[in-house]
């Protein structure tokens, strides 16, 4: 089946093939007769008989090996970003569609798992709603004039025992980038609280648009006085309409594309996805740290638009992090966490 398969490659094999399968259904006398039929040379017919691989097939052989190997290591990528990784990583510069047909032959497809539902609760009784003020205006001119904010849930095994863990973030527009976040075992008005207090203390002098989805956190009394006493103006998403918050939610799809759909995450890996979400994402958004390289998403993205803190004197668009925590790195729980694995 493999022999079938390799002289199935290419129109010229694939013409071989016929005069064969002619040669035997016809009758013909020789393969030279069958040749003339197909208007083919002898000695092309021959050089392919010797079980040789071209020049060109052995290329791809090569090329369908590395392709595999990078698919192991991330299953997520489709054949553009499985170039972008052969151009920049190995060195071999290629067509896409050479690497599309390569991983059709190879059945080589990305995974990619959408959630099926969000942990966002609306307020049965919401005590404050705000008009959409931001209208999907996703561009800042300047930090700290919009603000986006989300809560997103994580699960994590113990044995048989599932655990929940949620994630609250702020984004600023302008860079892209988390500007505040708190992990937390427990959806609730606290969660968001600190998130948005820790925000507060690192930027006092921000007035913001802040936008958020119509959770029931967000259309609490305490924390619409939360924003007045800021000096912050608050927006809230359409009903049934996660585009008004579209970075956001979009930050959270590659985060969790990346890193958590299709892993079964245990409680030594839980730690491994916390430094990941600081080290490829919170910090500088959509995975800039690590992403920038691994995912290619600004290549990919051109408007994406990110920007290295000047503060961080970052020279190297393409870090290389060898330490278990990086110096940035800060994990606050609301409530104690199982085990001993946090730094």
């Amino acid at each position: 089946m493999g022999v079938y398969l390799f002289f199935l490659t290419s129109a010229t094999n694939l013409h071989f093939f016929l005069g064969v399968f002619l040669h035997f259904i016809t009758g013909a006398d020789t393969i030279e007769t069958a040749c003339e039929l197909l208007h083919a040379a002898r000695s092309a017919y021959h050089k392919w008989a010797s079980g040789k691989l071209s020049r060109r097939a052995e290329e791809n052989e090569r090329l369908a090996d590395t392709i595999e190997k990078i698919h192991e290591e991330s299953p997520d990528k489709g054949y553009r970003r499985l170039n972008d990784d052969l151009r920049h990583d190995h060195g071999i510069h290629v067509n896409d569609k050479r690497v599309l047909r390569i991983c059709r032959a190879r059945d080589i497809k990305s995974t990619i798992k959408y959630s099926s539902h969000g942990c966002t609760r609306r307020a049965k009784n919401p005590q404050y709603i705000a008009e959409n003020l931001l209208n999907r205006q996703f561009h800042a001119d300047k930090p700290n004039e919009k603000w986006l904010t989300d809560v997103t849930e994580f699960k994590w095994y113990e044995g048989v025992t599932v655990h929940k863990l949620y994630l609250s973030a702020i984004l600023d527009l302008y860079d892209r980038r988390i500007v505040s976040f708190v992990l937390s075992e427990r959806n609730d008005n606290p969660l968001v609280y600190k998130t948005f207090d820790k925000v507060v203390k690192a930027n006092p002098d921000a007035h913001p648009l802040f936008h958020s989805d119509r959770g029931f956190q967000y259309t609490g009394r305490a924390f619409h006085h939360k924003l007045h006493q800021a000096g912050m103006t608050q927006s809230m998403s359409r009903v049934a309409h996660c585009i008004d918050n579209g970075p956001m939610e979009g930050f959270w799809g590659i985060l969790k594309r990346e890193r958590y759909y299709g892993r079964r995450l245990l409680q030594p890996f839980v730690h491994d996805l916390l430094v990941r979400i600081h080290l490829c994402g919170l910090r500088f958004a959509y995975c800039v740290l690590r992403l920038l390289r691994r995912l290619r998403v600004p290549l990919r993205c051109p408007w994406i638009h990110v920007v290295f803190p000047s503060q961080l004197h970052i020279t190297q668009p393409f870090l290389s992090v060898t330490s278990d925590v990086h110096p940035l790195c800060s994990f606050h729980f609301l409530t104690p966490f199982p085990g001993s694995f946090l730094p």
